[in-house]
């Protein structure tokens, strides 16, 4: 057994505006089945949460639903805590940011910076609502990039060419909340002074164990100029006060984090066993596990912030990628969006854990959900082997030796032979390579089932032997459950049921089961119908309200016949289609306009066409359309496309028509 390493373990922090779905559970499954497999190996492991409960979005969210702030969190948090239960989630302590601890530890690491000299002032200029009343946060303002000049685009960065750039600097902005143009205000922030803590920041990231391609991507960040971070809100905001002002806010990303430490320390009131943990880095190991899409926070500020206020930095930090559904990113719209409570309708908790675990690995890559393959991987991987290898087994030693195990096995040398990748799975599981353990338990599988195959106990007579055979797969049984007890506890549980048995953990896998009654067998999982996975496809159909919304923004303002004839519609044949270099939605066009000759063309629709397959078509194109110069060269026209059910179709135009036909 390995010695007892004391270990707090975190998952980023919900937000408290929404339900669980299974994108989030990707982070919670993986970190839970790290924590579970900890605990087994006999480390003490503390699991702790919280629910992220402020900023504007939920203050705007309470309003729209005619509630407080406080009681949206709380309903939220409720609801959290449920579906996280249902998908066997095991924290230690689950909290909230909105605690009277966070609150507290808030300010104390605010004026210990303060003090420190790490936090300025500055007046800057913000955008205001003035029809709501309010200032605006980087999400709720849109307009046109400064950089490349797309449409739509947040007040933070552009998702065409991934620019990063000031609310102030969009080009048309508009409020989302009341569709007005904002205008800025001037208003005094406090900053956490970044660039104070550049050569700290860059000793750190190379001295705890980032993954590469994280490491990669801090070290481009740290060569850039680290910016001040503007760490106030102004009021309405809910969230914290700033001590000694009366309409500053703490930003949410510096609030919540702490959340981390003030949960634990709730945790903490009832078990001392950690006590000093986030101020002697002897005294345990942290590790944060979060998604690849707030690694800057966790990364730069967090490390900062701790380093500025007297805490220790964590040991480590883990990221994950997103997930997609059926190749598409979640999206209510595209009908990809699941929510867990949806999930739990139709299908057993404990199959997503499995799937999950079979495409996770310790690198940041997405993982994609399909339902044709989550189906097979249960039936056959599951249910139709490993399952089915304890119902065999029991019912030979139910109808042999009324439930009694022998008193030896039937081969021990294969026995040990078929533990002895034992080790090198748990040390996957260490790896956070779950991928590579799944793939390593089911070849065992298989080989128990082989070797029930090559006894063959239902052609025998000596039911000594019978006895011993389906021990022996029993205990091969029992011994891959153990395996994959960090994916399945329930399956744990229901097989320590099963033998009589209780609390089997990593040792017991050296050791049979013998000589002992065993329970008659009872079914453990059952096979995904077909019916069940169609039922929950329907459940991620767009909702009504959604395709209302559709509905009501298909019509746009009348225009009248003198606005139309100043579009000139052409039509043209696409000679040449190519990616862009660097551009995630892009396909380069080159487009035959007949007498006008060619035109280079920019179109957004690279997720819905290989550029092969557009060479030849004939198409509708803006032929008039201003000049567009972006980060990959300029676009001079557009070509006009539908949006179907969340799919772009580009309009083809008949072959018999000339190329420069003009639309009238």
């Amino acid at each position: 057994m390995k010695t007892k390493n004391k270990i707090l373990v975190t998952s980023a922090l919900p937000y408290a505006n929404g339900p669980i779905h299974l994108g989030h559970l990707v982070e919670y499954i993986q970190t839970d089945i790290w924590v579970r497999y900890k605990k087994l190996i006999n480390n003490n492991v503390v699991y702790i949460c919280a629910d992220d409960a402020h900023g504007t979005p939920i203050m705007l969210k309470a309003k729209e639903q005619g509630i407080s702030p406080e009681q949206l969190i709380s309903e939220v948090k409720k609801n959290h805590e449920e579906d996280f239960k249902k998908f066997f989630i095991n924290f230690d302590h689950y909290s909230s940011t909105n605690s009277e601890k966070n609150k507290k530890l808030c300010e104390e690491i605010f004026l210990k910076l303060k003090e420190s000299g790490y936090i300025s002032e500055k007046i800057i200029s913000q955008f205001y609502d003035e029809k709501e009343k309010i200032f605006l946060p980087d999400r709720y303002i849109k307009g046109k990039c400064p950089k490349c000049k797309t449409d739509d685009q947040y007040g933070d960065s552009c998702e065409n060419c991934g620019a990063t750039y000031s609310p102030t600097e969009l080009i048309n902005p508009k409020s989302i909340l009341s569709d007005t143009e904002p205008k800025t205000k001037d208003t005094n922030h406090y900053f956490f002074n970044l660039k104070k803590f550049k050569n700290y920041l860059v000793e750190w990231t190379n001295n705890h164990n980032l993954q590469s391609s994280i490491k990669n991507k801090l070290n481009e960040w740290l060569n850039d100029n680290l910016n001040d971070w503007d760490i106030t809100r102004d009021a309405p905001y809910f969230g914290f006060r700033i001590p000694n002002e009366k309409d500053k806010y703490f930003y949410v990303w510096l609030d919540a984090p702490i959340g981390y430490i003030s949960s634990f320390e709730e945790f903490s009131e009832t078990n001392k066993s950690f006590d000093g943990i986030w101020k002697d880095e002897n005294k345990g190991e942290i590790y944060h596990f979060i998604g690849k899409d707030i690694a800057y926070f966790h990364a730069l500020f967090w490390p900062s912030i701790l380093e500025g206020s007297g805490y220790r930095t964590p040991t480590s930090i883990f990221c994950h990628g997103f997930l997609t559904v059926d190749g598409k990113k979640m999206s209510k719209s595209k009908g990809t969006f699941i929510k867990a409570s949806d999930y739990l309708k139709y299908l057993d908790p404990e199959f997503l854990r499995y799937y999950y675990a079979s495409k996770l690995n310790d690198g940041i890559e997405d993982i994609d959900l399909n339902f044709d393959d989550l189906t097979k991987k249960i039936n056959s991987d599951l249910v139709g082997k490993l399952i089915n290898l304890a119902s065999r087994c029991s019912t030979f030693i139910e109808k042999n030796s009324n439930l009694q195990l022998s008193e030896k096995l039937e081969n021990k040398k294969e026995f040990n032979n078929f533990i002895k990748n034992i080790e090198e799975i748990g040390n996957f599981y260490e790896q956070r390579k779950y991928s590579n353990a799944i793939s390593k338990i089911m070849l065992m599988t298989d080989k128990a089932n082989q070797y029930i195959n090559e006894k063959k106990p239902w052609s025998l007579n000596d039911k000594d032997l019978i006895q011993k055979i389906a021990t022996q797969g029993i205990n091969y049984f029992r011994t891959i459950v153990i395996l994959l007890s960090p994916v399945m506890p329930d399956l744990l549980e229901k097989t320590e049921n099963l033998l009589n048995e209780k609390n089997l953990n990593w040792e017991n896998c050296k050791s049979p089961a013998l000589n002992k009654k065993i329970n008659k067998f009872k079914p453990l999982k059952n096979r995904i119908q077909k019916e069940d996975t169609e039922k929950l496809k329907k459940e991620l159909s767009p909702s009504k309200d959604i395709i209302k919304k559709k509905e009501e923004s298909n019509m746009t303002n009348e225009i009248n016949y003198n606005m139309f004839s100043s579009i000139d519609l052409r039509v043209g044949e696409i000679i040449k289609a190519e990616n862009v270099e660097g551009a995630d939605k892009l396909i380069k066009l080159q487009v035959d306009l007949g007498d006008l000759g060619e035109k280079q063309i920019f179109a957004g629709i690279k997720e819905f066409y290989n550029s092969e397959d557009l060479v030849g078509l004939k198409t509708v194109v803006v032929a008039n359309l201003k000049p567009k110069t972006m980060k990959f060269g300029t676009s001079s026209g557009m070509v006009l496309a539908a949006n179907s059910d969340g799919k772009i179709i580009i309009i083809s135009a008949n072959n018999k028509i000339a190329n420069g036909s003009k639309i009238t």
